[in-house]
């Protein structure tokens, strides 16, 4: 019987209210077994940028990541943010070590090819290294990623932190029965984005279906959602889908989701 793996991803909506990072923090310690954390940041890489007079520019909510935007990701991603979580999780006994897709080998990556947008030094993952990460895993570390990886050619590359997630829990399946959890600031999936209590606790293809032909599934909530699809057709266990309180073992209230 495989060992349980989970696979956190939290979002910069958490890291940079300092209340939320450390009630995530708490949980996060107290979960039992090997556990895998990844963060994006994108928020805060805006705000530092704006200081340091560099422009950030997004279409459609995507950042596009030219030379000077490349720098302050690197600096916020894999330097202020990513160094800050593994210093909290030291001081709550939590052994963690931060990474980029580029230490170990651990992701790498090839740049998204242009098409009607050209999204700049964007990555798109093509391998994860299982066995580096588990050797981290066995040797009782906490991985602790950014949302950058490489591409084995000298070249760092901005890559969005759910799929990175995704793709490690997908990678890990082979050794591991893995779940898969997406923080973010909601309950879980809604039937009435106004209403929390209106939480979806389970989905799975049939519903699912339904519930994007009501178009009650729609815009932001897409992509993330064919990310957890698609890990669950790659061999991950599960996915869970909610806030800070999915990760109380007591909680109820968040989407599981399942094929």
């Amino acid at each position: 019987m495989k060992q349980k793996l989970s696979i956190i991803k939290i979002g910069g909506n958490v890291i940079e209210n300092e209340g939320e990072l450390n009630k995530f923090l708490d949980s996060f310690s107290a979960m039992a077994g090997p556990k895998i954390l990844v963060h994006g940041g994108g928020k805060l890489a805006t705000q530092i940028a704006e200081k340091l007079g560099i422009e950030s520019k997004l279409v459609g909510g995507r950042r596009i990541t030219d030379e000077e935007g490349l720098k302050v990701i690197t600096m916020v991603y894999g330097g202020l943010a990513n160094k800050n979580i593994v210093a909290q999780l030291q001081a709550r006994g939590t052994n963690a070590i931060g990474l980029s897709g580029a230490d170990g080998n651990t992701i790498r990556a090839v740049k998204r090819p242009v098409r009607e947008i050209d999204y700049g030094f964007a990555g798109d993952v093509e391998e994860v290294n299982a066995e580096a990460i588990d050797k981290l895993l066995q040797a009782e570390f906490v991985p602790v990623f950014c949302a950058i990886t490489h591409n084995k050619e000298g070249q760092l590359l901005n890559t969005n932190a759910d799929t990175i997630a995704s793709e490690v829990a997908i990678g890990m399946s082979g050794n591991y029965e893995t779940t898969l959890y997406y923080c973010f600031e909601k309950k879980g999936v809604l039937l009435d984005v106004s209403d929390e209590t209106t939480v979806v606790k389970h989905l799975e293809p049939k519903n699912y279906q339904e519930l994007l032909e009501k178009k009650i599934i729609a815009d932001g909530m897409l992509p993330k959602l064919e990310n957890c699809f698609h890990a669950l057709h790659k061999n991950v266990g599960k996915v869970c889908i909610g806030d800070l309180d999915m990760l109380n073992p007591k909680s109820t209230l968040f989407t599981t989701i399942t094929l």
